[in-house]
């Protein structure tokens, strides 16, 4: 694993990337699609029964535009507990994803998402708040 602290009951695709092993948590319960990216030259944390959908792609690197030296800039990417991040979405760098939030299918994240909100475009905005029926 390489450093990597993985949960008990992780299910990881074989064709997943991880850049570097030793920046990423990841809870109990959680999955990791097939062809995610996880570009994490920080910490990366995947909270317990998230899901990350195939092709999704969480930066955690940018250049600093305004800089001659154009320097890499390193940042944290934290992703609460019973998240789903949907089909190629871009999750960029320093985001805080909340728990129970949802990310629509290839949405561009840009900001912060407060917990157990519904959000989605490019960039992304909030749609609505996720409930859970009781069944």
């Amino acid at each position: 694993m390489f450093g990597a602290r993985i949960g008990n009951r992780v299910h990881i695709f074989p064709t997943v990337r991880v850049f570097f092993p030793w920046n990423l948590i990841v809870g109990d319960h959680a999955a990791i699609g097939d062809r995610v990216d996880i570009y994490n030259l920080d910490k990366a944390h995947i909270g317990n029964r998230t899901t990350i959908s195939q092709g999704a792609y969480l930066c955690g690197g940018t250049h600093d535009f305004e800089s001659v030296r154009m320097e890499l800039v390193k940042k944290e990417i934290w992703i609460g507990e019973d998240v789903w991040i949907c089909a190629q979405a871009f999750i960029s760098p320093g985001v805080r994803i909340g728990d129970g939030a949802v990310v629509g299918a290839r949405s561009v994240v840009t900001r912060d998402v407060e917990a157990w909100a519904i959000v989605g475009g490019n960039p992304s905005r909030k749609i609505r708040n996720r409930v859970i029926r009781s069944e």
